[in-house]
C-alpha cells in the first residue's frame, strides 16, 4: 500500500491530532461506540418522553391540554438547543469534544430530574383516591431539570450522526458506501434504546415509580457516555472549521456592498484560492453553480477588496465560500416540508397515549395492563421491521431500476415517507370515530376506560414507524450529504428543528383549536373528557395538512440542485 493510501484523504485527524491511518481507526470498528452511545442516549431520552404526559396529568395534576403543550413545547426545545450544539462544533470544539461536554450537562439534569420524583420536599404529595399537588417550587425543579436536558441532548444530537459518518472516508468509494448502511444503522440502535424505555421503563414508571423510571434512565446516560469514551482512539475527528455564521455573514455583506457590480459571464474569473486545497478549514472546495447568481457577487474581485495587501473577508468572499450559503439556502424549502411530518410525529407522545388512556389496557383476560405510552413500542418495531427491509431488500430492489448506488435518492425516500405518513392519521381518525360511537351506543361517556381494546391503536403507530424509516433516515443522510463539509454539524441541527418546530406547531394548532372549538361554552374537540370531544377532526386536520406538505415537497425536490464538492480538505 502507498504511502497516501495509509491515511484518510477527507482530513480527518486521530485522536493526537495527527492524519488518520485507515486502518487503524474509522469504518465499522469505530461505529459500535458511537451507535452504542446513541442506544444508550436514545433510552434515556424516551425513558423520559414517552410517558412524560402522563407525569404531568397524574403527579403535576395538569390539565390535558396543558400536559400536552407542556411535552410539546419541552421536545420542541430539546430540538431547538442542537442549534448551540452544531456551532460548538463546527466553530470551536469539534464533534467530539461536544459531545464530551453536553454529556455531563444531559447526566446532571437527569439526576435532578431522578430526586424532583423521588425526594421527599422535592416530589409532589399523592394521597390515595385524591389527585397528586405539586407546589409552584416542585414544579419548577421537575422544569429546571427537563431544560437541562434538554440543552444536554441539544449539544449532542446533531453531532453523533455527523460524528459516526465522519468515520467513513467520502475520497474511498468503498467507504462511501457503507456510509449510507451507516444511517440506517443508526436509526435503527435509536429504536432499540426506544423499545427497551416504551416497555420496560413505561412499565416501571407506572407500576414501581417515577424515581426508578427516572433513575434508570439517568444511570443508563451515564454508561453511554463511557462508552464513547472508551473509543476515543479508533476515532476520525473533523477539525472545525470556524465559525460557519461569520462566513454566512460576509458573504451576505460582500453581496449587498457589490449589488451594483455585474457578474462576469465567465465564472472561472470569479475569486477563489489557487491551489487544490479550500480557504476554510475542513472543507472541500465547491464548483460554482448557476442559480443564487446575487451572491457571486462576493467572489467579483475589485480595487477596494484588499486592505494593507490582504483581502478583506467582509468584502471579498471564495466561491466554496458562496457555494456555503448557496447550499444552506437550498436546502431550507425541504427543511420547511419537514415541519408538517414531525407534526404528526410528536402525537405519539401526546394525542395518542391520551386517547390510549381511555380505552382498555388490559392483556387479554390477564390482569397485567399495558401503560398507554407503551404503545409507542410498536412504532419502535415498525421501524426495527423496516430499517433492515429497506437496507437488505429495498436497496437491492430498487437499485436494478434507478441504477442509483441507494437504490433511491435521498429525496425520493423522503418524499415516500412523506406519503405514508398521511395513512397514520387517517388510521387515528377512524379509530376515535369508531371509538365514540362505541361510547354513544353504550353510554360510556363518564367511564375513564371504556372495554375498547387499547391494541387496535397499533396500525397507526405501525405506519409512524414506516414513514419514520423513510423520512427521518432519508433526512439524515440528505443534510449530512448536502452540508458544506465545515458546517455538517450545523445542517444536521438544522434537520433537527423540523422535529422541535413541529412540536411548536402541534402546540399551536391545539391551542388554536381548543379556543375556537370550546367557543360559547362547548367543551371543543379535546376536552379533558375525549369521550365528549371530537379528536378525530384534528386527526383528520393533519392529515389534510401532510396532504398540502406532500404537494410542496414535489415541488421544491424537483426544483433542488445538489452540490458538487471538488478537491481536497485542509
Amino acid at each position: 500500500m502507498a504511502e497516501d493510501d495509509l491515511y484518510t484523504k477527507d482530513g480527518t485527524v486521530d485522536y493526537h491530532n495527527n492524519p488518520a491511518n485507515k486502518s487503524q481507526t474509522g469504518t465499522w470498528k469505530a461505529c459500535p461506540f458511537v451507535i452504542g452511545n446513541e442506544c444508550c442516549e436514545r433510552l434515556a431520552y424516551y425513558g423520559m418522553s414517552s410517558n412524560l404526559v402522563v407525569y404531568f396529568k397524574q403527579r403535576l395534576d395538569q390539565h390535558s391540554t396543558t400536559a400536552s403543550n407542556n411535552v410539546s413545547n419541552w421536545s420542541g426545545t430539546c430540538y431547538i438547543t442542537p442549534l448551540i450544539g452544531a456551532f460548538v462544533a463546527d466553530a470551536y470544539l469539534g464533534r467530539y469534544w461536544t459531545i464530551a461536554s453536553f454529556s455531563i450537562i444531559y447526566v446532571i439534569g437527569m439526576t435532578l430530574l431522578t430526586l424532583s420524583a423521588s425526594v421527599p420536599g422535592l416530589k409532589p404529595s399523592c394521597h390515595k383516591n385524591e389527585p397528586c399537588h405539586a407546589t409552584s417550587t416542585q414544579a419548577a425543579v421537575c422544569f429546571i431539570a427537563l431544560y437541562m436536558i434538554a440543552l444536554g441532548t441539544g449539544g449532542i444530537k446533531p453531532c453523533v450522526s455527523s460524528f459516526g459518518a465522519d468515520q467513513f472516508d467520502d475520497t474511498d468509494d468503498v467507504e462511501k458506501k457503507h456510509k449510507s448502511s451507516f444511517f440506517n444503522w443508526f436509526y435503527f440502535s435509536i429504536n432499540i434504546g426506544a423499545l427497551i424505555a416504551a416497555s420496560v421503563l413505561v412499565w416501571v414508571q407506572m407500576n414501581v415509580g417515577w424515581g426508578w423510571g427516572f433513575g434508570i434512565p439517568a444511570v443508563t446516560m451515564a454508561i453511554a457516555v463511557a462508552f464513547f469514551f472508551s473509543g476515543t482512539r479508533l476515532y476520525r475527528n473533523q477539525k472545525p472549521g470556524g465559525s460557519p455564521l461569520t462566513r454566512i455573514s460576509q458573504v451576505l455583506m460582500a453581496s449587498f456592498r457589490k449589488y451594483r457590480i455585474q457578474v462576469p459571464t465567465d465564472k472561472s474569473l470569479l475569486y477563489e484560492t489557487t491551489d487544490s486545497e479550500s480557504a476554510i478549514k475542513g472543507s472541500r472546495k465547491l464548483e460554482h453553480t448557476q442559480d443564487l447568481g446575487f451572491f457571486d457577487k462576493a467572489a467579483v474581485e475589485t480595487q477596494t477588496d484588499h486592505v494593507k495587501g490582504s483581502v478583506d473577508p467582509w468584502r471579498l468572499c471564495t466561491v466554496t465560500q458562496v457555494e456555503e450559503l448557496k447550499a444552506i439556502i437550498r436546502l431550507l424549502p425541504v427543511w420547511a416540508t419537514g415541519i408538517i411530518f414531525a407534526t404528526v410525529y410528536s402525537q405519539m407522545s401526546t394525542l395518542f397515549v391520551l386517547q390510549g388512556l381511555t380505552m382498555n389496557a388490559y392483556l387479554g383476560k390477564s390482569s397485567f395492563q399495558i401503560p398507554a405510552a407503551s404503545l409507542g413500542i410498536f412504532d419502535t418495531l415498525s421501524v426495527l421491521f423496516w430499517v433492515p427491509v429497506y437496507d437488505r431488500i429495498i436497496v437491492p430492489l430498487a437499485r436494478k431500476f434507478t441504477g442509483h448506488k441507494s437504490g433511491l435518492t435521498q429525496l425520493q425516500r423522503m418524499g415516500i415517507g412523506l406519503f405514508i405518513s398521511i395513512f397514520s392519521m387517517v388510521s387515528a381518525g377512524i379509530l376515535e370515530l369508531i371509538r365514540l360511537k362505541y361510547v354513544r351506543r353504550h353510554n360510556y361517556y363518564e367511564l375513564k376506560e371504556i372495554p375498547m381494546s387499547i391494541f387496535w391503536q397499533v396500525p397507526q403507530y405501525f405506519i409512524i414507524g414506516c414513514a419514520e424509516v423513510f423520512m427521518f433516515i432519508g433526512q439524515l443522510e440528505f443534510f449530512y450529504e448536502q452540508a458544506p463539509d465545515a458546517m455538517r454539524s450545523l445542517c444536521s441541527a438544522l434537520q433537527l428543528t423540523t422535529v422541535a418546530l413541529g412540536n411548536y406547531l402541534s402546540t399551536l394548532l391545539v391551542t388554536i383549536v381548543t379556543r375556537i372549538s370550546t367557543r360559547n361554552g362547548k367543551l371543543g374537540w379535546i376536552p379533558d373528557n375525549l369521550n365528549y370531544g371530537h379528536l378525530h377532526y384534528f386527526y383528520w386536520l393533519l392529515a389534510v395538512l401532510s396532504v398540502l406538505n406532500l404537494g410542496v415537497f414535489l415541488l421544491v425536490a424537483k426544483w433542488y440542485t445538489y452540490k458538487k464538492a471538488v478537491g481536497t480538505l485542509r
